[in-house]
């Protein structure tokens, strides 16, 4: 699994959109025991925070300890380092297990298997993401150039599982059809620049050009959200299955 996320932890945490309510409280209640639950890949701890309202307890595992210094803290959630394909869990320990904006990063093979090792038999499995959102449409002519011409090349490879909504990874499960998700929100300037700035391709711009690509779209950026209504939309992807 790679690491993309560390060094921008805290920026992560705090402009990283949240998940609705509507959209855990109908995955939980696919779920019969509300024992324990595992998020995979944690990051800031966002699904385990909104779990531990169903669970007695609910774990968090990630490679990131900056990304787990960050993390949304309760009582019942126990947050710990560990990769997605190779955990400390003993067998058949969890009731839910959830790996949200991140399973495009895993190794398939060994992390289904893993799940198939720690989920309970009556267990239920879920994958939850976004894709690119969507806005007025002079921003989004902006965004758009952004996204694919400015950055895309710095994308990896990963990415393209999230562009196709998550409906072409492996899913060796017995799926259940979810229902369609979105993400409505209302976003200031500041906020927008910094969920831009979570982007691991942003990352990597800078890494290897040692300069924002930000930069390069502010001013135009910054004078169409002002004459905006500052909407906007992500599309939420949910895949929800139980072993065979």
């Amino acid at each position: 699994m790679k690491d993309n996320f560390s060094k921008q932890a805290s920026e992560y945490s705090k402009f990283r959109p949240q998940y609705p309510d509507e959209m855990t409280n109908y995955l939980v209640s696919f779920v019969k025991n509300k024992g324990v639950a595992l998020d995979i890949a944690t990051g800031n701890g966002q699904i385990a925070h909104k779990l531990s309202r169903f669970f007695e307890t609910v774990y968090g595992i990630d490679i990131s300890q900056n990304q787990l210094d960050n993390a949304i803290s309760g009582e019942n959630i126990i947050y710990k380092i560990a990769a997605a394909e190779n955990t400390f869990f003993k067998n058949q320990e969890f009731d839910l297990i959830t790996v949200a904006q991140a399973v495009h990063w895993f190794d398939f093979d060994s992390f289904y298997k893993e799940i198939y090792r720690i989920l309970k038999p009556e267990g239920i499995f879920a994958v939850l993401g976004y894709g690119l959102f969507s806005t007025n449409a002079d921003s989004d002519k902006i965004l758009r150039n952004f996204y694919y011409n400015i950055v895309g090349q710095y994308w990896d490879a990963e990415r393209k599982y999230l562009d196709e909504n998550y409906s072409t990874i492996p899913f060796p499960f017995d799926e259940i059809v979810a229902e369609h998700f979105e993400n409505n929100l209302t976003w200031t300037f500041e906020e927008l620049i910094g969920y831009l700035e979570t982007w691991s391709a942003t990352q990597h711009y800078i890494s290897k050009n040692n300069q924002k690509p930000l930069d390069l779209i502010y001013n135009d950026l910054k004078a169409s959200w002002q004459k905006s209504d500052k909407k906007v939309t992500f599309p939420l992807l949910l895949r929800i299955g139980k072993l065979k």
